[in-house]
């Protein structure tokens, strides 16, 4: 089969890559019908998840069809549709038995594209399938389901739920990527006052209008004013930080308010300065987290019920042998506009 294949920093190859087969009885092995590409991956390319190892093939996010199964899978059969999640879940360890997923102890977590063979291939293998795998509806297309595997999940739970943002709240999200496009479309669930977003890209702050937000800063402008002006001069209630570096960081921490949430989201290769002089007598709270997808089921209840849609995300698409291509566009997004590329298989 084709695959495309990490060599190492700064390169990738669409190449022949052997064809994946189940190992253990919770396997299945699945064809890729639809796939995206993650910012994760542009920061693997880029070095920053050393674990990441020359000849590993990329990607978490696909849709695909299950073309064989161990003999202990009990959820899924040859012929299903299914959206394969970002996250692989055991279900027997002591995190996944509390719904920590991405802290599996017993060969999952985020492993796909990571630690072991990943699902931007023509076919590939699904660890743990019975938890990691989810029928898709009818009414459910392949395009819209693919960006349930991770963006939708993590926006969800890594922003929304652990910010604990609530109804009549003051909302700031940094970075108008596709996480935060979606951190905009999870919080309008839950009833703010404000959605504020902040983007150095015109283009993206267009974007958020589109999902949700209703206050945006200009690229250039200070945010603080804005952020104050909508609060009441106290700060915001809940900021999110998507996208994943040192400046964006330390923003987040000056325009929450006291006994604020600051809920990070973006996968940091950097170090960043904790202004615990100026935040200790605050209380505020800070928050990481690797997505656990524990939601992916709620989730595509609601998509599949039209609580929410995800289609205006996807600005561009390739069939999957364009997946150079795909890299290409999805990199450059200040040149090419791109929010989320999908491949499909043709």
């Amino acid at each position: 089969m084709k695959a495309l294949v990490y060599g190492g920093s700064g390169q990738r190859h669409w190449a022949e890559a052997p064809d994946p087969h189940v190992v253990d009885p919770t396997d299945v092995v699945i064809r890729v019908d639809t796939v995206t590409i993650c910012g994760t991956d542009l920061h693997i390319l880029g070095g920053d998840v050393p674990e990441v190892q020359p000849g590993r093939i990329l990607g978490h996010e696909a849709v695909g069809t299950v073309v064989e199964t161990g003999a202990a899978v009990m959820t899924v059969r040859p012929g299903d549709r299914v959206l394969a999640s970002c996250i692989s879940a055991c279900g027997r360890c002591r995190f996944c038995r509390s719904g920590s997923y991405g802290q599996c102890t017993s060969g999952g977590g985020w492993v796909l594209g990571h630690l072991i063979d990943g699902v931007q291939a023509e076919y590939a293998r699904i660890p743990f399938a019975d938890l990691s795998t989810y029928p898709l509806p009818e009414n459910v297309t392949d395009e819209t389901a693919v960006l349930l595997a991770d963006i939708m999940p993590t926006a969800y739970e890594v922003g929304v739920l652990n910010g604990q943002v609530s109804p009549g709240d003051t909302v700031v999200i940094v970075g108008m990527g596709p996480i935060g496009l979606a951190s905009v479309l999870a919080a309008r669930l839950y009833s703010p006052a404000h959605v504020i977003a902040i983007d150095k890209a015109e283009s993206r702050l267009r974007a958020a209008r589109q999902f949700g937000a209703d206050i945006t800063v200009a690229p250039g402008d200070d945010p603080h004013p804005v952020v104050w002006a909508a609060s009441g001069g106290v700060g915001a209630d809940v900021v999110m930080e998507a996208v994943g570096t040192p400046e964006s960081f330390e923003l987040c921490t000056t325009l929450v308010r006291p006994v604020g949430r600051v809920a990070n989201i973006g996968v940091h290769g950097r170090p960043a300065a904790l202004h615990l002089e100026q935040l200790w007598s605050r209380n505020v709270t800070i928050t990481t987290g690797l997505v656990d997808t524990r939601t992916t089921p709620r989730l595509l209840s609601m998509l599949a019920a039209g609580q929410f849609d995800l289609a205006p995300m996807i600005t561009h698409r390739f069939a999957l042998d364009e997946i150079m291509q795909a890299y290409d566009v999805f990199s450059q997004p200040g040149d090419t506009g791109a929010l989320k590329v999908v491949m499909t298989r043709t």
